[in-house]
């Protein structure tokens, strides 16, 4: 494998145009010379490249005139910067086609590189060690693009820009645009300057007609002419990112500190108040806890039937001592016990929870209802209270009498019930037995009204008539018997018709006797089947009384079990220490309140904002 030979480097050798006036530069470098290395590879303004060497120390003119010399030195040196830079950019490309011809001629390209090839590493690496940023070799490759140009890298459109005289980083200016009237910048009678000799430290020549459009470099012991810009772009770049970074850092101390300020007014600061309020001035409140339970006859818990649990079938004697125990009625009879009101009503209590002496019975009940807190677990069928008052006796005591008050309740509650249903069992008793009575009344008048009970004389009657009419079916086969004979016994004859005639006529006589009345009374019939019915509606009776008395018994029984008892598990003791206010918790629970209006307000805000701008 064959490696490239390192090729000799080549310096072209650029003599700038003399001007009128101008001292020739020194003597130039030869192309056996190797360059000389850059004492300062930061890129200048064009101003700082045609400022005039100081001059000797003469005598200060007057203001006025320096300014004028000054202007007048500034437009010479441009112009004969620009004549400068055209001839030897003429120069050095009519010596790099020579070069690079005589280098194809003479060179193998497989082997040796040319000196253009050689001249544009050179170049590119004198580039690389500018130290040019990212967002001006962007700019570079853009601009090549922009005039047609093909390079390979970021450097070498940097390169190829400056061979033709195309300065990538200078930006427009307006003012550029604007010819002066007077032919500035020219000599006298609109014509050019004598072109000043200016070393470009080997770089290209400007083609700008006057106006340096590649980045310079400064070499320090050839440039000696004051200026106040003597910074780099890059130190002054620096300066602006610091600038731009203080100026966001002081923005965000301010932001930080007016979010400070937003936090301490409505988070901070109502906590603080909140805490003091809570650790220091709140009067500290004893809380007395009672648990009861409300049982049945048998000990069981109020509905304990069927599948459900005795606790959940039925709780309605809970939730109805519970509802009373909360009640404004509960309330003012504690009120007019043990005053309440006078109690909470006490200078010694803090102004928030203190109660106001002349309050109605509406806020007292509201207070009421902090101080005494109740829950009822159908679970287990416990209903828990709890009492708070500002010293323990009197918790002691609030939570004693409310039990009792409970226990009250209960009693006449299940008193209700059981009266209900005796009060419904004994009247249907007593309809009974006054029903019973009359029938029985009833029965008694017609047995005495009749005198002899109808229903015998009704069987005797029956049963004559039916001896008679067997008798009469006797006599009426005799008949029939005499009649068959050819020649019957008349006297037999008659006299079996006879009988047959008179026991007819007594059965008819038998039966108007039971069914015809007599002497303005009933029949027979009649009276025995009113003595029939009044027998069945006191029978009727009876049963009805039978009924009432098993209702009124299974009614007592069911009063019975209907009895409700309030039980004590838990009796109430009296507090040692104070229960409430519970200052950590509370002070906690106001910050995370604090904190979540003011999320909810800046949200709102934000979002407000956001709409409104858009």
């Amino acid at each position: 494998m064959t490696t490239k030979p390192k090729a000799k480097k080549f310096r072209i050798r650029r003599t700038p145009a003399m001007g009128a006036g101008t001292p020739p530069p020194s003597a130039a470098p030869t192309t056996d010379e190797a360059p000389q290395p850059r004492k300062s590879d930061r890129p200048v303004s064009a101003a700082t490249l045609t400022r005039p060497v100081d001059a000797p120390k003469q005598a200060q003119p007057s203001q006025a005139q320096a300014v004028q010399a000054r202007a007048a030195q500034m437009q010479a040196a441009q112009a004969q910067a620009a004549a400068a830079a055209a001839q030897a950019a003429q120069a050095a490309q009519a010596q790099a086609q020579a070069t690079e011809a005589a280098a194809q001629t003479h060179a193998a390209p497989a082997e040796i590189a040319s000196p253009r090839e050689t001249r544009a590493e050179t170049d590119i690496d004198a580039i690389r060690r500018e130290g040019l940023t990212g967002r001006q070799l962007r700019m570079a490759r853009r601009v090549a693009q922009k005039h047609g140009l093909a390079p390979i890298s970021d450097f070498d459109a940097v390169r190829q820009l400056r061979v033709r005289g195309i300065d990538p980083f200078q930006r427009s200016n307006m003012l550029e645009l604007v010819v002066p009237a007077d032919g500035a910048g020219g000599g006298a009678g609109g014509k050019e300057p004598p072109a000043m000799p200016v070393d470009n430290g080997g770089n290209p020549p400007d083609m700008g007609g006057g106006k340096v459009q590649l980045p310079q470099t400064v070499q320090l012991g050839k440039v000696g002419v004051p200026s106040t810009d003597t910074m780099s772009p890059a130190d002054r770049r620096a300066i602006e990112i610091g600038a731009i970074q203080k100026d966001i850092a002081k923005r965000r101390r301010r932001k930080l500190a007016l979010l400070f300020t937003r936090l301490s007014a409505f988070v901070f600061i109502p906590t603080i108040l909140a805490g003091w309020y809570y650790f220091v001035m709140a009067t500290p409140m004893y809380a007395t806890k009672t648990e009861f339970m409300i049982l049945t006859a048998d000990g069981a818990a109020t509905g304990g039937r069927g599948l459900l649990p005795s606790a959940m079938y039925n709780s309605q004697d809970s939730i109805a001592v519970q509802s009373y125990l909360l009640s404004k009625d509960a309330m003012l009879r504690l009120d007019a016990e043990y005053g309440f009101k006078a109690h909470f009503a006490d200078p010694g209590i803090d102004p928030i929870q203190r109660l106001a002496a002349d309050a109605s019975n509406e806020s007292a009940h509201k207070l009421y209802k902090k101080s005494v807190k109740i829950g009822y677990d159908p679970t287990e069928g416990v209903v828990r209270m709890e009492v708070i008052a500002a010293n323990p006796q009197t918790s002691f005591q609030f939570s004693e009498l409310l039990v009792r008050f409970a226990e009250e309740r209960v009693d006449d509650l299940s008193r209700q019930k059981r009266d209900d249903s005796m009060r419904l069992a004994n009247r249907k008793l007593e309809e009974a037995k006054v029903d019973r009575r009359a029938k029985q009344e009833a029965l008694i008048r017609l047995q005495e009204t009749q005198g002899v009970d109808p229903a015998e004389q009704l069987g005797v009657l029956r049963q004559q008539i039916a001896n008679y009419e067997a008798e009469l079916l006797e006599k009426e086969l005799q008949l029939a018997a005499l009649l068959d004979n050819p020649r019957p016994n008349r006297a037999k004859v008659d006299g079996a018709r006879g009988d047959v005639r008179r026991l007819a006529a007594l059965l008819e006589t038998l039966n108007a006797r039971m069914t015809a009345e007599t002497n303005g009374q009933d029949s027979l019939a009649a009276r025995a089947a009113k003595i029939q019915m009044a027998q069945a509606d006191l029978q009727s009776a009876d049963m009805f009384l039978q009924s009432a008395l098993e209702s009124a018994k299974s009614a007592e029984t069911e009063a019975s079990k209907q009895v409700r008892y309030l039980t004590v598990p838990v009796k109430p003791i009296q507090a040692e220490s104070p229960s409430y206010p519970r200052a950590f918790e509370n002070t906690i629970l106001a910050f995370l309140i604090f904190a979540g209006v003011y999320l909810m307000i800046s949200l709102t805000a934000s979002i407000l904002r956001e709409q409104v701008s858009s």
